[in-house]
């Protein structure tokens, strides 16, 4: 079993329409604080980002959030968590918050949410990390691409090994122990190119 002492969530700077998204995010926050693991995330006070943040905070958990200068000039970061990390690019951003975590839970979101699930599973299957990567599929916001990537690899893009990199729960304690029981070596033909 892996232990998980950071994991980063990302997420949307929007709560969405659906009160179930920011619900979702409590969940995930308040469990977090449970199992004594900490919360890396993109350290805005804006959306779910704010919401899954606060939640950690509500039960005496520990956050640390990686923001860029720009959206700190912006008045975007949150002040009040008890470690919040300015850099100077996105670049830099997603390269700490990779480097500080166990594992990655991708919540709903927009474009930049769906960019930095994307290139941590990438960089899964290619052997860069072998660290777990997960979609939070709140109210099933994931599901219509969930079925894109079974049709993925349907027409031959993806092979069924690679789509099964990705983890999929609606639920936090489910999905915090399936992060944690996640073996790449044995459970899929995993690709390390730390090896070569």
């Amino acid at each position: 079993m892996k232990q998980l002492n950071r994991v980063a969530v990302y997420c949307g700077a929007a709560t969405g329409r659906s009160p179930a998204y920011r619900a979702g995010a409590v969940a995930l926050g308040h469990e977090l604080a449970n199992q004594g693991i900490q919360l890396v995330y993109g350290g805005g006070n804006v959306g779910l980002m704010g919401v899954v943040a606060n939640a950690v905070l509500e039960k005496g958990g520990h956050v640390i959030g990686v923001i860029p200068q720009d959206l700190m000039n912006k008045e975007l970061g949150h002040t009040g968590i008890q470690d919040l990390r300015v850099v100077d690019t996105m670049h830099q951003r997603k390269a700490m918050m990779s480097e500080l975590s166990d594992a990655f839970i991708t919540m709903p979101g927009g474009y930049g949410t769906l960019e930095e699930l994307f290139e941590m599973i990438t960089w899964l299957k290619l052997g860069v990390h072998s660290k777990p990567c997960s979609l939070y599929n709140v109210d099933s916001y994931y599901q219509q691409l969930v079925d894109f990537l079974h049709h993925v690899s349907t027409e031959g893009f993806m092979t069924v090994e690679d789509r099964a990199l990705l983890i999929i729960e609606n639920e936090p304690v489910a999905l915090l122990d399936k992060l944690r029981a996640f073996n790449p070596t044995t459970s899929t033909q995993w690709l390390s190119l730390e090896k070569t």
